[in-house]
Formats: C-alpha cells, sequence, structure tokens
C-alpha cells in the first residue's frame, strides 16, 4: 500500500525529471549537474513504486526522510523555474549545488533504511522483497558513482584563503572559476558584478545574518576575481602593449576610453558604470560607500593621461562604446570619505611607470582648472611644520588647549571688588558644593584671576586630603581649578604648596565632578614650565590615562591636553608614548566630541615628533580615523594632515595612508586646501612617492600632476620647493623608464 508520503515524494521526482526535460538550453551554470541528479533520481523512483509493505509505512524514521527529500526536491525544481540569466552565476552555483549536495545525501539515507528493513522481513515477503533490495542496491552504487563537478568548492577555497591572506594559493581556485562560470570577458564580468550587487541590495534590505555574510563574501571574492585577471593579463596587450591597470575600470575591466566619476570621487568607463547604475544600483562599487546622486562628468585628467599613452606608445585609440547622450554634466559633485583601497590600486606593475611621460606632466595645464573640483572633493593631509616655531607660540598653543577650552564665561576683572572667593570649607557648610556641572561655578570665578596666598592655598589642599568628604574635595579641586586659569603667580603657588599629589590621587576618584576638576588643574598648572616639570615627575601619566578612559567629556579632552602640555617636556615624549597613551588618545581622536578630538590630534602629533612613537601611534589605528578627519566640515583637516606628515616618514604610516584610502584626499588637499595645508599634503605625496613607486602610481593616477603644477608656481616657498622635488621626481621615474624601454 503505497503511503501519502510516498505518493507526494513519488509525485515531486516526476515534475523534477519533467522540468529537467524542458530545460536544456537554459543555460544553467550547473545545468549538466541537475541533469544528472535527475538520471539519479530515476533509479530511485521505481524503488520507490515497489514500497507498499504496511510494516515499512510505519517506520518514522524513513517518512521523516521521504518528507525531507520531498521538500529538497521541490526546493530544487522551484529554484530552477525561478533561475534567469541575470542572476548571479557564483551565488547560483553555491545554492544549486548546496541542494543537490542534500538531495544525494538524503536518497542515500533512505536506500540505506529500505535496504535494512526489506533484508529483515524477506522471510515474510519472499523474493519480492529479495529483488527489491537488489533494485535498491543498484540505486545506491548510481548514486554513490554520481559525482557532480563541484564548482562551490573552488568558491569556499578561494573565500577561505583571501581571509587568511593567502592570496597566492588562491589563484588555482580562482582560475577555474573564472574558467568554469564563463567570466572571460569584460561583459561578463559586469553583468556578474551587476547582479551580485542586485542580491546585495536585496538581502541587505531583509537583514538574514546568514545571507548577509554570505553576499558580503561574494562581493570580496568579486574582487579578488578582478584583482586575479589584472595580475594574470586576462585581457591580453594592444599591439603588444600591456596597458596600465589604473587605466582599467575598476567594475568591469574594461579599458577606460571614456572615464568618469560618480559622487564618491571614482573613475569608471561611462558604459560600465552607467549600466550599473540603470539597474537602479546606488552604491559605488570601489568604495562601497551610497552615491548621494547618479551624476556623472568626465574626467578630463585620466582622459588626457590615456589620451596620453596611446601617442607616446603609436597607438591608435579604438573607437568608445560609450553612450554619450545618456551622461548628466554637473558642476558640483560631492564625495564622502574614501574608507577602503580595492585591490586594484594595488596592482600596478613596475612596467607601468613607463606610460608617465614628460607630456604627462605637459598635459597638466591643458586640463582646465575646475575639473579637479569635480574629481576630489575630499580635504586631506598636514605637515611637520605643524610643531609651533618659537616658545612663545608654544606658550599660546599651551593657553589655547588649557582652561581657555572650557565652558566658562570669563567674568571682567573690572566688576570685581576685593578678593570676592570664599574658602573650598566655607561654600561646602553654606550648603554649595553641588558642582554637578562646570557652569555651576560660574559666580564663584569671581576674584580668582587676582594672586592668592600660600596659607589659602594650604588651606584648599587640606581639603583635597580629606578623602572622607567628597563634597569638600571637589570644592577644594574646583578652586584649584579656578585660580590657576589665568593668574600665571597662583599656578606657581599652588605648585609648591603640595597640591599636586592630592589632584593627582583624584584623577582615580569615582566621583565624575571630582575627577574633572582636578584633571583641569593639573592642566592649568602645567602651563607653567617650572610647574609643569614637577607635575610629570610626580607620576601622573597613568592617572591621566585612566582619566581618558573613564572620565567625563571634559575630563577626557583636557586629559589629553594635558598630556600634549608634559610632552612640550623633550624628556616626556617618549615616557608618554611608551606608557601606552597612544591607544587611549587614539580612542578619543575616534569616539570623541568635536574638542576632544582636537585635544587628541593635538597630543598625537607632539608625541609623534619622537620618531620611536611614530609607529605605536599608527599601529594604534590613529590613521583610519585621520583620514576620515580629512573632510572640510571637521574643521580638523589641518590638525589632521599635520599628523599623517610626520606619520608618513615611517614605512607602516605609508602604507597605511595608502590602505586606508588616503591618497586621493592629499591630492585634494593639494588641489584647493588651505596654504598650510597645501604644504603638508606635498610633503606626505613626497614621501610616499619617494619611497614607493606603486604609491607614486596611485598618486598620479588621482590626477596629483596638474595641482602640483600649480602649486609649483604660485603657493608658497616651501609649497613650491615640495611641488617641484615631487615633479622632478615623476620625470626621473619617467626618463628611467623610458630608458629601459629603449
Amino acid at each position: 500500500m503505497e503511503t501519502p508520503y510516498m505518493r507526494c515524494l513519488n509525485n515531486s521526482i516526476s515534475r523534477f525529471i519533467h522540468l529537467m526535460s524542458c530545460q536544456t538550453s537554459k543555460g544553467m551554470p550547473t545545468q549538466n549537474e541537475f541533469e544528472g541528479m535527475a538520471i539519479m533520481l530515476k533509479h530511485l523512483k521505481p524503488v520507490l513504486d515497489e514500497i507498499d509493505d504496511e510494516k515499512i509505512a510505519s517506520e518514522t524514521n524513513l517518512w521523516k526522510e521521504c518528507e525531507d527529500l520531498d521538500a529538497y526536491i521541490n526546493s530544487a525544481r522551484e529554484y530552477m523555474e525561478r533561475w534567469s540569466p541575470k542572476m548571479s552565476r557564483i551565488l547560483s552555483v553555491l545554492q544549486s549545488e548546496q541542494l543537490m549536495k542534500i538531495i544525494r545525501s538524503s536518497s542515500l539515507e533512505i536506500c540505506g533504511i529500505l535496504c535494512r528493513l526489506l533484508r529483515t522481513s524477506t522471510s515474510s515477503s519472499g523474493f519480492a522483497g529479495v529483488q527489491v533490495c537488489t533494485e535498491i542496491m543498484h540505486c545506491v552504487q548510481e548514486l554513490q558513482s554520481w559525482q557532480p563537478e563541484r564548482i562551490s568548492g573552488h568558491i569556499e577555497q578561494a573565500m577561505r584563503s583571501k581571509n587568511d591572506d593567502n592570496l597566492l594559493s588562491s589563484d588555482e581556485h580562482l582560475a577555474e572559476i573564472v574558467e568554469s562560470l564563463n567570466l572571460v570577458s569584460n561583459q561578463e564580468l559586469l553583468k556578474e558584478s551587476i547582479a551580485v550587487e542586485k542580491e546585495w541590495v536585496k538581502i541587505h534590505a531583509n537583514k538574514s545574518n546568514e545571507e548577509v555574510d554570505q553576499i558580503n563574501q561574494i562581493v570580496d571574492l568579486l574582487a579578488l576575481i578582478r584583482t586575479y585577471m589584472l595580475k594574470n593579463g586576462c585581457f591580453g596587450t594592444m599591439n603588444g602593449v600591456a596597458v596600465p591597470s589604473y587605466f582599467r575600470c575598476p567594475l568591469s575591466l574594461d579599458f577606460m576610453l571614456d572615464p568618469v566619476i560618480v559622487a564618491s570621487g571614482q573613475t569608471y568607463e561611462r558604459s560600465s558604470i552607467q549600466k550599473w547604475l540603470d539597474n537602479g544600483l546606488k552604491i559605488c562599487p570601489k568604495t562601497r560607500q551610497h552615491l548621494s546622486h547618479t551624476n556623472i562628468i568626465t574626467n578630463y585628467t585620466v582622459k588626457a593621461l590615456i589620451s596620453n599613452w596611446f601617442q607616446e606608445n603609436n597607438l591608435k585609440p579604438p573607437p568608445s562604446n560609450s553612450d554619450t547622450r545618456n551622461a548628466v554634466v554637473v558642476d558640483d559633485l560631492s564625495a564622502p570619505d574614501i574608507i577602503r583601497t580595492d585591490s586594484f590600486r594595488c596592482s600596478v606593475h613596475s612596467s607601468d611607470s613607463m606610460s608617465m611621460s614628460r607630456s604627462s606632466l605637459e598635459v597638466a595645464d591643458a586640463v582646465s582648472e575646475h575639473t579637479y573640483a569635480h574629481s576630489r572633493t575630499h580635504s586631506a593631509v598636514s605637515s611637520c611644520d605643524y610643531m609651533p616655531s618659537s616658545t612663545t607660540e608654544i606658550s599660546r598653543i599651551s593657553e589655547k588647549v588649557g582652561e581657555i577650552m572650557s565652558e566658562y564665561s570669563p567674568i571682567n576683572s573690572n566688576s570685581l571688588s576685593g578678593r570676592g572667593s570664599q574658602s573650598a570649607k566655607t561654600r561646602s557648610e553654606n550648603g554649595s558644593s553641588n558642582y554637578s556641572r562646570v557652569h555651576s561655578l560660574s559666580l564663584s570665578d569671581l576674584g580668582h584671576d587676582e594672586t592668592t596666598t600660600s596659607s589659602h592655598v594650604d588651606e584648599i589642599v587640606g581639603n583635597l586630603k580629606r578623602s572622607s568628604n567628597n563634597a569638600l574635595q571637589t570644592a577644594a579641586a574646583a578652586e584649584i581649578r579656578l585660580l590657576a586659569k589665568h593668574n600665571m603667580e597662583n599656578r606657581i603657588i599652588i605648585g609648591k604648596c603640595g597640591a599636586i599629589i592630592p589632584l593627582i590621587t583624584l584623577l582615580h576618584s569615582d566621583v565624575m565632578i571630582t575627577q574633572e576638576h582636578a584633571v583641569t588643574a593639573l592642566l592649568n598648572l602645567s602651563l607653567n614650565e617650572e610647574i609643569k616639570a614637577r607635575v610629570a615627575e610626580s607620576g601622573v601619566i597613568e592617572p591621566l590615562i585612566h582619566v581618558l578612559k573613564t572620565g567625563t567629556d571634559t575630563a577626557k579632552e583636557n586629559s589629553a591636553a594635558a598630556l600634549f602640555s608634559l610632552s612640550l617636556l623633550e624628556d616626556y615624549k617618549l615616557k608618554i608614548g611608551r606608557s601606552g597613551a597612544s591607544k587611549v588618545l587614539v580612542d578619543l581622536l575616534a569616539r570623541g566630541t568635536v574638542r576632544g578630538k582636537k585635544d587628541a590630534a593635538t597630543a598625537l602629533f607632539n608625541l609623534s615628533i619622537c620618531h620611536e612613537n611614530k609607529a605605536r601611534i599608527v599601529q594604534a589605528g590613529a590613521v583610519k580615523y585621520l583620514v576620515q578627519l580629512l573632510e572640510p566640515n571637521t574643521g580638523m583637516v589641518d590638525k589632521s594632515v599635520a599628523l599623517l606628515a610626520n606619520l608618513s616618514t615611517i614605512s607602516e604610516g605609508r602604507l597605511a595612508i595608502a590602505k586606508e584610502g588616503g591618497i586621493p584626499l592629499i591630492v585634494e588637499i593639494v588641489d584647493s586646501g588651505s596654504q598650510r595645508g597645501k604644504e603638508n599634503a606635498a610633503s606626505v605625496l613626497l614621501q610616499l612617492c619617494l619611497n614607493n613607486t606603486k604609491f607614486c602610481n596611485l598618486v598620479l593616477q588621482e590626477g596629483a600632476v596638474p595641482p602640483l603644477v600649480a602649486l609649483s608656481q604660485s603657493g608658497t616657498p616651501r609649497a613650491k620647493e615640495k611641488a617641484q622635488q615631487l615633479l622632478s621626481h615623476f620625470r626621473t621615474q619617467r626618463e628611467g623608464a623610458s630608458g629601459k624601454k629603449k
């Protein structure tokens, strides 16, 4: 008696086999494998037709497995019915091969259960049972011998190799993927990229964690495939001349005969990116950023360089496939930060430098200046000149990052009558000890600009030491903070009256406002050179780091400013660097308030003057956040670029700048930054180009030559010098490459 479960399964198998007979020309990547599976199921179907033993029908395990197989086969049928050539081939392979794997496994399991059951019942069923068992064994042999091609295995291995940074071992798998999925042409690669991106958009909208992880890996795999194809010259040469990798579209790897810029500031071949946009995709393929608009504009810089490359190599440009009627030219393009560097930019071979000839530099003058405002809207990098050039300037900066940066509103001293200040003890006894906010002290600022006395400070220090009374300690720390705010003599008196050690102890206070007053008081005291040394020698560095980890926003800001102040002592640059301060300062740079970020950048810059500290700052991850802070609206372009310039003098710093997408931003500053910003940006570019040919090619790719030419003619003396050095270096490289070619 055939059960409903068995009948449903038989019907599902019949529908699947029928569907396969109608799908022979559909072009599915795993078409052959599905056809093989249909043949295997044909062997299973007659076995299931013979099963009508009521005893077998009562076996729970068998019917559960039959139910599962029925669901798997229906899933495979539904998958085939909805498949279309516009779907991602990589995703199709992963999904279909997984279905085939579980169908094969389930079929084998069913055969195994049936065989065991029939062997135990042959005495009652006789020859018929033996015959069915023989058919089952034949079916098992067929299923076991069926070994479909596992393209998914190559895909998984390639993704695993990428995660292990073992790119060399992935080449074999990438070659199999490219060949098996027929991703051998620019158009096929573009179609696959669009299909994957459409799946990425859909899956991220549904927010299924497992699917999100998989599609993200596929996006990364496509980038790996492009890198592999570039590295192995899969698109050949042009009349025997290798095409520089940076002249190929990052999306389709087409030769960019009509390069255009999108809102993210990245350059693509017009026809390729237009197809991407026409499919409703609003993510930059290279940076993975959302495009604020879908307008595109010709990149005249890259177009001129490509034209020059053709002339140098005596080649005739092929006709462009771009449909220029679809282009929308605009006068303003905004570009978000570039947060990562695509692998293509690292694929420039040394031979590519041959393309950078004299006319590559000369052509810059022919490109209208407004073009560069379209191609780059980032702000960028700075220089060692950030360091104050005189003691007077250092003093001004110290004052700026000190109590002047607090939220207090200064009171005009002409309005004061007498000292106007109360002792901390008196204020506490009058019930005025609620210092939950700094601004609550604005009235008690009266009179604190006047010079105090040692006896008064001794009284305050006594209250600082009264650990049993938090209110007195808080009030005492607040009063010292105010006394040391502007008056230099008060700083000396307080420093010599023993206030430093008790204030340092309060940096570990659990009362947040007490900690805040204490750290700000120490900052103000440190603005005096004599007292600064006393503060530094009293073991303040570790407690300041503690405040950076645990304090209020204001406390963290002033702790960073205090570390900057102490780092002005030459011996303490290294001590602070070795203390682990770089990591917490970078954390403040990443997640602090606007003022906190500025204080962190200032402190890190001063620490970076000591060569040993540079690697620590880079290892703490500073470059990533400095690059993010290069946007003009952060108000931190000059500070960030100054620190990056110092960090660019070591190899780790240069690598991090390139990796975090800093090169386009730095080139932008050369083009449109402040005078100091241009100088500093040129310094960073010089370090990158002198020390690494690959980085030099990336700088050229970003269109740095025209703004450098302009800077060499109209910048400040130092900016001119840096720009001229860079242009001279480019010419030397070009001439050297030309000599080798001859």
